[in-house]
């Protein structure tokens, strides 16, 4: 009889192994931009980068956030949802030379704590 019990324990502890199970892992983070070339001037009016960003997580987004260069990050919450996506618009400092590299990173952040990033790079036009 204990060797009965013990094989039918052997076999559910081999099924439980052998099924697929959802792990927890970062969000997946796409992003794409509206031009890769940018100005860098103060007058008219400072140069505009769209990142359009679209971030997902079975178990819910808590925040992005977008990021050029030093400037200060522009965020959105995510609200627990599933997916953000949407446009973040990022003011170009004035000031830089041409040919300077800026560099664009995107962060996000599920309600489990895990994040992801990506990155990408515009440079500056005459």
């Amino acid at each position: 009889m204990k060797r009965v019990v013990l094989a039918a324990c052997g076999l559910c502890v081999t099924a439980a192994c052998l099924t697929e199970r959802p792990r927890p892992s970062p969000p997946t983070l796409a992003l794409s931009l509206n031009k890769t070339t940018v100005k860098s001037r103060s007058t008219p009016a400072p140069d505009t980068l769209v990142v359009t960003v679209r971030a997902e997580d079975e178990d819910g987004i808590d925040s992005v956030w977008v990021q050029l260069a030093q400037e200060a990050p522009v965020g959105a919450d995510g609200l627990l949802d599933p997916v953000l996506e949407g446009p973040f618009r990022v003011i170009v400092p004035p000031g830089l030379g041409t040919g300077t590299m800026l560099r664009v990173k995107v962060q996000a952040r599920d309600v489990v704590g895990f994040r992801s990033e990506r990155d990408t790079s515009v440079t500056v036009g005459p």
